[in-house]
């Protein structure tokens, strides 16, 4: 295999890994002479570009006693080997792809292989191997068939395709409504049923997660065939979800508090770069515990926008805070609860009434609110939180995203560059909530009590990361 180009030489000199990346692209060679490497430069789903090195070649693939050549790109990540490649069918003039299980109808390729990459166990060597033998199983390409063929089976083949792609084209045109939940347990049902009830979705997947302490519940949906509910084990059925929510927690019986959250971590780095990469326009909601650390972690595992990962952080509180300011002290205001979810919690207040639209700004600290505030505050404290009420407030953020009605959620995002955090950490911050995300609301000045506790929180989440495992 040449790597030799100026190039290639470049853009692999840019590899985290590069050594490994060199031995595993020669042990390539070896098994698949074909795979040609050469430079590119690969567009994101967020619409950034990377160079990166690709892999082009044809797999050989058996399908009726004939021979098919199959052209596919694999799109190298500056993380290879310890990340998968990217993997798509590029199909000639002549070819149509047939979008099925392992295959979209852009040609991006989905396997287990991918859904499961662990190098060094899982290699690329595997992976062709892999595709190989689904391709054999079902053919995601087939020929054009001209105008005046008079073969029935080529003909057959190209009308298929054609219903398939036509069809296809027809159902992109409107999105789909499709939300998964991952993980079982009583909040993974919590937040199905609420979603159900809240929402309008095309399609509900609920993935029940075999690593998940948290499994079980989802055999009652199975026997009872809820209408656009489907249950699976597979995360590849989330493909194409506008909305991911996370409910997975896999507690160990560790003694130190930073092991047992360790467990979620190492967990969700088998889920969540799967999740994005089969859904990557989604976003995602982190429901598991703690959940400012959680939603943290999967921004960086799943390489997406921070405006599209966030945790379902204080939503259920604002929620009540808001709706105790209104009934018992008539004040008429929003209100929420920011920070983290902890003893650490601030409520704040908005400076717009609860029936006005357009965007709300948060009324800046002042010696008129405070009291209302703690008052509120202190009401609200008694109220635990339940499955199905943290599954309450998860299906309203969800409704605001499909909807996309831009209210204003507090939830756990991205804190850096608010109210002058310097530090990279997740706090629950008021969001307009819409299609594409999230969209912080301006930062004002705090009292110094509440500054205080903003800035321990900051400094006990940053510290928790730092002694986390990636």
């Amino acid at each position: 295999m040449d790597l030799s180009s100026d190039k290639i030489h470049k853009i692999l000199s840019k590899y985290k890994f590069h050594d490994v990346a060199i031995e595993e692209l020669q042990k390539i060679h070896r098994i698949f002479p074909d795979m040609i490497p050469s430079s590119g430069t690969y567009t994101f789903t967020d619409s950034t570009q990377k160079d990166l090195l690709k892999l082009i070649g044809n797999l050989a693939v058996q399908y009726g006693g004939r021979t098919y050549n199959f052209p596919v790109q694999l799109w190298l990540l500056d993380s290879f080997p310890f990340t998968p490649p990217i993997c798509l069918l590029r199909p000639t003039a002549n070819m149509v792809i047939r979008e099925g299980k392992h295959v979209d109808a852009r040609g991006r390729i989905f396997l287990p292989g991918l859904q499961n990459w662990d190098y060094p166990k899982s290699s690329v060597v595997g992976l062709l191997r892999e595709m190989t033998a689904k391709f054999e199983e079902d053919p995601p390409l087939s020929s054009k068939a001209p105008a005046d063929s008079q073969n029935p089976e080529d003909l057959l083949n190209f009308v298929t395709n054609l219903q398939i792609n036509d069809g296809g084209s027809r159902h992109h045109d409107k999105r789909v409504n499709k939300v998964s939940v991952i993980g079982g347990g009583d909040l993974g049902m919590a937040s199905v049923m609420s979603i159900l009830s809240k929402c309008k979705v095309d399609k509900l997947v609920f993935i029940d997660v075999a690593d998940s302490s948290t499994r079980g519940g989802s055999t009652d949906l199975e026997i009872f065939q809820l209408p656009n509910v489907g249950v699976f084990r597979d995360l590849s059925a989330s493909a194409g979800s506008r909305v991911l929510v996370v409910t997975a927690n896999a507690w160990s019986s560790e003694q130190s508090y930073v092991s047992v959250v360790q467990t979620n971590v190492d967990m969700y780095r088998g889920i969540i770069p799967h999740l994005a990469r089969l859904s990557p326009d989604a976003v995602m909601i982190i429901a598991s515990q703690p959940v400012d650390i959680m939603a943290h972690v999967a921004w960086r595992q799943s390489a997406l926008p921070p405006t599209r990962v966030i945790g379902a952080g204080c939503n259920l509180d604002s929620e009540r805070l808001s709706h105790i300011l209104d009934i018992n002290l008539n004040t008429h205001k929003q209100a929420w609860v920011i920070g983290e979810l902890s003893d650490n919690k601030i409520p704040v207040m908005s400076n717009a009434g609860l029936s006005l639209g357009g965007q709300s700004d948060i009324a800046p600290g002042s010696s008129s609110t405070k009291p209302v505030l703690d008052r509120a505050f202190e009401i609200m404290k008694n109220r635990g939180q339940r499955s199905w009420s943290v599954g309450l407030s998860i299906a309203d953020i969800t409704n605001s995203i499909l909807t996309d009605k831009n209210k204003v959620h507090s939830v756990s995002t991205l804190a850096q560059g608010w109210c002058g955090i310097g530090t990279e950490v997740f706090l629950s911050l008021p969001c307009s909530m819409g299609s594409n995300g999230s969209t912080r609301l301006a930062g004002v000045t705090l009292g110094s009590e509440e500054d205080a506790k903003l800035r321990d929180s900051v400094t006990s989440l940053s510290n928790l990361m730092g002694q986390l495992r990636m």
